[in-house]
């Protein structure tokens, strides 16, 4: 059963850093887009990065690029979201996903782990 479970989330102050991890287990993930998505309170499910698992080509949204950054690690099956100058806007609940088609659409993330709970402090 293919199973996606993040860590890493937390309270932080404003400007500060989190890594979030994203453990992938179930099957083989190289063939797979990675995402990583976040929800605040009434508002829509965001993406705010993704990589294609083979060759690692990235791409990210407007709101995170240049603060965020998505990488992998092969032999742990795990892909990390690296987010630095945190702002209070960025307090959410943070998904990773896996899609099969790239670029990805939100449609196309058929598998998701539970969430962690990011909170950034000013």
């Amino acid at each position: 059963q293919v199973q996606l479970v993040e860590s890493g989330g937390g309270l932080v102050q404003a400007g500060g850093s989190l890594r979030l991890s994203c453990a992938a287990s179930g099957r083989t993930f190289s063939n797979y887009v990675m995402g990583w998505f976040r929800q605040a309170p009434g508002k829509e499910r965001e993406l705010l990065a993704a990589m294609r698992w083979s060759g690692g080509i990235t791409s990210y949204a407007d709101s995170v690029k240049g603060r965020f950054t998505i990488s992998r690690d092969n032999a742990k099956n795990t892909v990390y979201l690296q987010m630095n100058s945190l702002k209070p806007e960025d307090t959410a609940v943070y998904y990773c996903a896996a899609a099969s088609r790239w670029p990805p659409r939100l449609a196309d993330f058929g598998v998701w782990g539970q969430g962690t709970q990011v909170t950034v402090s000013s």
